[in-house]
């Protein structure tokens, strides 16, 4: 009987998430980031379907503490794709054999999350962090996900302080980043 046995939920790991997305590069992970905060519509397209679920959500996720409150498909079946002509912002990921349907779209940003590129139109015009702010955040992510090419030149590497494990570490560090841009 269904009483029996217990269902056990594994939530996905944030760096895991954040992972995929900041495949793309620092700065497009920032661009994305500012896109999405300033309403517009985003397509993501891979050939794996768990990557474009990870990157949409990646996205949401950095924005807390505030909510996407627009249209969300992380994954969108292709007898549907005609919902990307929307006058209204959203954030989409379709399956790469359809990428073509949305190149053809004049206002939609197109991420490529297998060659890790994004296709912004001439028309959309995305504002960004302010300087220094931007530097800054750059800097802090970059020695997040790239802390060995910090110490790579030193002749005595710090002693690694007790702390969290490696994934959930970087989770609450990248977070903590995110959060500072909204303080």
């Amino acid at each position: 009987s269904l009483t029996d046995h217990k269902i056990v939920f594994h939530s996905q790991s944030y760096s895991r998430l954040t992972d995929k997305l900041f495949f793309t590069g620092i700065h497009n992970t920032l661009v994305l980031f500012c896109a999405a905060l300033t309403d517009h519509k985003i397509v993501f397209h891979s050939q794996s379907y768990s990557r474009l679920t990870d990157a949409c959500q990646a996205i949401v996720v950095l924005h807390y503490p505030l909510k996407f409150s627009y249209v969300y498909i992380p994954i969108l079946p292709s007898h549907l794709v005609e919902v990307l002509s929307s006058p209204t912002p959203f954030m989409a990921g379709i399956h790469s054999s359809l990428a073509e349907d949305a190149a053809e779209l004049l206002d939609v940003i197109i991420v490529d999350l297998d060659g890790g590129s994004i296709k912004i139109p001439e028309c959309v015009n995305i504002p960004m962090i302010p300087e220094p702010i931007l530097s800054r955040t750059k800097k802090s992510l970059h020695m997040i996900l790239s802390m060995d090419l910090f110490n790579a030149d030193l002749a005595f590497p710090p002693t690694p302080p007790k702390k969290l494990p490696g994934s959930e570490m970087k989770d609450k560090e990248i977070r903590a980043v995110f959060i500072r841009l909204f303080a």
